[in-house]
């Protein structure tokens, strides 16, 4: 099963779950958000399928540095429009392949997931 996963090289969550998966021998592609930025395409089929809330990672320092007018009145587009311009505020990481669609690592819930 050949899955894309999508993240930052030096996030530390990405560097779990990239090793999960190698020790797990699942064969992946990494998509890098900071050199090759977030498809309009994948980002708007991920908060159709999980909501643009769960997509938006406001625990990270990027949500946090914007300014307040820019935290204000968030809603799907402009959620959107600023994970696109700012992919760090990604949720990370996202994995997706052939029946199989993950948002965030969690080591159990990827193995009843992958085994299946």
């Amino acid at each position: 099963m050949a899955l894309q996963l999508y993240g930052i090289p030096n996030c530390d969550t990405v560097k779990k779950a990239r090793t999960f998966l190698t020790a797990a021998g699942v064969a992946h592609d990494f998509h890098d958000y900071k050199k090759a930025g977030v498809p309009s395409d994948a980002l708007a089929r991920w908060v159709a399928r999980w909501g643009w809330e769960a997509v938006l990672n406001r625990a990270g320092t990027t949500f946090k540095a914007l300014p307040d007018a820019d935290k204000q009145g968030l809603d799907a587009g402009k959620a959107m429009a600023l994970m696109l311009a700012n992919p760090s505020m990604i949720k990370r990481p996202i994995v997706e392949g052939e029946g199989v669609a993950l948002i965030g690592f969690k080591p159990d819930a990827w193995s009843a997931v992958l085994e299946k």
